[in-house]
Parts: C-alpha cells; structure tokens; sequence
C-alpha cells in the first residue's frame, strides 16, 4: 500500500483521487510510525520551503522518511514535496531539505517570462528511470511553482525549459520527485503514478 504523507502542508486528495481513480491501494497518514508499513510512499507540498520544512520537523515526518528511504522503500515527492528531498531551500532564506537528492532548490530565473511558472509545458527526456518509461520528448505536463531544483544532469530523468533548465522528473536510487502535478497531468501523469506504483509492488 502507498502511504501519502499528511504534515500539514500537501495537496493530499488530488493525488489520493488520482490513486483510487487508478485503483491504486492507497492511504493518507499523519502518523510517522505508519510509514515503515508502507509499501511506497508520497510526500505531497504546496507552500513554501521553508514552512513545510518546519511543518514536517514538526510532525516527526523527517526523520522516518529519511529512514524509510535508507531502507530502500520507494518514494516520490511531488511539486514543494519533491523540492524537499534535495539538500537546501533558499526560500525566505537557507533551510535544510531532507538531503536524499544531491542539489539544491533556487528561484527560477524566468529572464522576464512569468513567475511562477505555471501552466501546462513540454518534458525532455534527459535520462531514463523507471518512472519515465512511458515519457516521449515533447509530452506536457502541468507546473505551478517559483523555485527550481539546481542539481546535476545524474539526477535529471526529464526537464522543461522555461528561460532555463526547469528539472521536472529527478531521481536518485529509490526516491524520485515531480516538480510537476503527475495528479493534474492528464494520462502523461497518470503513467507516471502507475509506473511508480508498479515498483512499489516489486
């Protein structure tokens, strides 16, 4: 069963309704001794960086996410949620991240196009990861966000450019992160969530 993460701070029935809708067992939890019954799990977010950070400090999320990972579980952040599982946030000043993906997170650098950037915008396939399998260059996904992942291509499966590399799907081992909305991203999302599914199941 994939765990979804409730801090305080995630988009949690969007992607449940993605889940079921996909009839992917599933459950929300505030609760972080649940997590090591947990097959696969999702950290959602919205909001800033450094606020969630506290939120899941907080909650005791933290920790067992970082022991879940360690364990080999397979785990996917998505939008602030994926944000969260590099090194360090500068929003509203420098804030440690959960430190499972090499980089850090930065304000996008939009050379005069809208921040933030949202809306609906096309991947380039970088590398290839499980979650990626059914990814083609040129399929879109939906964005809504002001900061950036800034880490090295290693960790790139794919990437949209918006004055400048936008990573949209990272990964590193077992955990993996959308900058994008896989829940808001019509069958291309939608693939995404079934093929991260298929390796919590493995």
């Amino acid at each position: 069963m994939i765990h979804i993460i409730d801090y305080g701070a995630g988009n949690l029935f969007s992607v449940q309704n993605a889940l079921n809708y996909l009839q992917i067992e599933n459950k929300i939890t505030a609760n972080p001794a649940e997590l090591a019954e947990a097959d696969g799990i999702i950290l959602p977010g919205v909001g800033a960086f450094r606020d969630a950070m506290t939120m899941l400090n907080e909650s005791g999320f933290t920790e067992a996410i970082k022991e879940q990972a360690a364990a080999g579980k397979p785990i996917l952040g998505i939008c602030l949620g994926m944000q969260m599982l590099f090194e360090k946030g500068y929003e509203f000043g420098e804030t440690d991240g959960l430190g499972l993906i090499p980089g850090k997170v930065v304000l996008i650098d939009g050379g005069g196009l809208k921040i933030p950037h949202m809306g609906w915008n096309d991947l380039n396939v970088l590398h290839d990861c499980p979650l990626s399998a059914d990814i083609a260059d040129g399929d879109y996904v939906y964005y809504v966000h002001s900061y950036r992942a800034d880490t090295d291509d290693a960790y790139i499966s794919c990437y949209t450019m918006y004055n400048e590399k936008i990573p949209g799907l990272v990964y590193c081992d077992n955990v993996y992160g959308a900058q994008f909305h896989p829940e808001k991203s019509g069958q291309v999302g939608m693939n995404i969530l079934k093929n991260f599914a298929k390796l919590v199941r493995t």
